[in-house]
C-alpha cells in the first residue's frame, strides 16, 4: 500500500466515514493538533528513563489516537471506534496527585523552561490546550464525546505537573514569574 493516494491534492480529505471536507476544516485542525500533541508526548516519552512514566505516556498516546478517531468522524460509521473511559481521566488524576506529593507547592506562576525535557512538557501542555480549544469548536457544530474535552483538560494539567516534576527530579530550580512593576 502506498502512503500517498493523491486524493487530497485539491485540498480536501476524507473523514473515517468517507465524507470529504476541506483540509482547513476545524475538525482537521482539531485532530491535526491532537496528532501534533501525540508527537510531543512521544518525544517526552523517549527522554524518560522511568519505566512507569514511559508506560503512562504510551497509554496517553493511545488515548490521543482514540480522540483523533472520534474527531475524524462526522456522522455514523460502519465500525466501532475505540472509546475513552472515565478511568482514563482517573489514571491522569492519580499520576498528578502522586507527583504533587513530591514537588514543592507552587508559590507563584513559573516560567516554562529550566531543562529541555521540562520545556518539551510545557510545549506539549500548550499544544494540548490548543487541541482542547479546537475540540470545543468542533463540539459547537457537531457531536464530540464529552470525555474528549475532559481528558484533554486533565492531560494539560498532567503535563504541567510533569514539567515541574522533571525540574524537581533533576534538582534544578524553577524560575518563578516575578512581574516587573
Amino acid at each position: 500500500m502506498k502512503v500517498y493516494t493523491k486524493t487530497g491534492d485539491k485540498g480536501t480529505t476524507a473523514l473515517v466515514n468517507g465524507k470529504r471536507v476541506s483540509k482547513s476544516h476545524i475538525r482537521l485542525d482539531a485532530y491535526g493538533t491532537t496528532d501534533e500533541l501525540n508527537s510531543y508526548i512521544g518525544l517526552i516519552r523517549d527522554r524518560s528513563t522511568d519505566q512507569e512514566r514511559r508506560a503512562l505516556l504510551q497509554d496517553i498516546q493511545d488515548r490521543l489516537f482514540t480522540i483523533g478517531s472520534h474527531l475524524a468522524k462526522d456522522g455514523e460509521v460502519k465500525f466501532a471506534l475505540p472509546e475513552l473511559h472515565e478511568e482514563d481521566i482517573t489514571i491522569l488524576e492519580k499520576a498528578i496527585d502522586k507527583m504533587q506529593e513530591t514537588v514543592p507547592p507552587m508559590r507563584s506562576f513559573v516560567l516554562p523552561g529550566g531543562h529541555e525535557t521540562s520545556s518539551f512538557c510545557h510545549i506539549a501542555r500548550c499544544v494540548c490546550r490548543r487541541a482542547e480549544r479546537n475540540v470545543i469548536k468542533v463540539s459547537e457544530e457537531s457531536e464530540v464525546p464529552d470525555l474528549v474535552v475532559k481528558y484533554l483538560n486533565r492531560l494539560s494539567d498532567y503535563l504541567f505537573v510533569l514539567a515541574r516534576m522533571v525540574i524537581y527530579e533533576l534538582k534544578l530550580e524553577e524560575i518563578p514569574w516575578v512581574p516587573k512593576k
